[in-house]
């Protein structure tokens, strides 16, 4: 977005002092890891509204790692980690009906054991959550995946994000992901 197009200066300089180069200025349009989620090997991509095919291709070359292109196609699911979590090296938390039906046969093949997010839970943004393969950080409005995610022995840890909803994110849009 172009409203954001001046943090890509500041973000690079702290990586570059933190010593965590290269970091570089991306040339194609990405909305970052609102679009770009990693799971083991690969990395999940979200397209369809502001993020472009093209990025897709770009961060494959940049990271060296498989990128699988999902395309969402419900507005109020506009980045992937507003529609999908990543829970574990293996296992995913979705909303189906935010991505096509290419997308959502492309999720099952991959993930047939997904944790399934209903409909309210995705709109109070308990998708846009953290976790570090057992806590989960999410919505506490996002009930019924609180005790999905129990049920398959995560420990979901509910927190007050309605002043981040306002804004369009949750719990994940509080934070930045750092890998070596």
């Amino acid at each position: 977005m172009p409203s954001a197009q001046a943090e890509g200066a500041l973000y690079r300089d702290w990586f570059d002092a933190a010593g965590m180069s290269p970091a570089i200025q991306a040339i194609e349009l990405n909305e970052g890891e609102g679009d770009f989620l990693t799971i083991g090997d690969m990395i999940l991509a979200g397209t369809g509204f502001r993020t472009s095919l093209t990025a897709h291709r770009e961060v494959a070359e940049f990271f060296g790692r498989e990128v699988i292109s999902l395309t969402l196609v419900d507005p109020r699911f506009y980045h992937l980690d507003t529609a999908l979590t990543v829970l574990d090296e293996n296992t995913i938390a979705y909303f189906p009906d935010a991505f096509s039906a290419a997308s959502q046969e492309q999720l099952h093949d991959l993930f047939p054991d997904a944790v399934i997010a209903t409909q309210t839970d995705a709109e109070a943004f308990g998708l846009n959550a953290m976790s570090d393969g057992l806590h989960v950080v999410l919505s506490a409005t996002a009930v019924d995946l609180h005790a999905t995610l129990r049920d398959r022995g995560f420990e979901p840890i509910g927190v007050d994000t309605s002043e981040l909803i306002k804004a369009g994110g949750s719990a994940k849009c509080c934070t930045l992901e750092l890998r070596s």
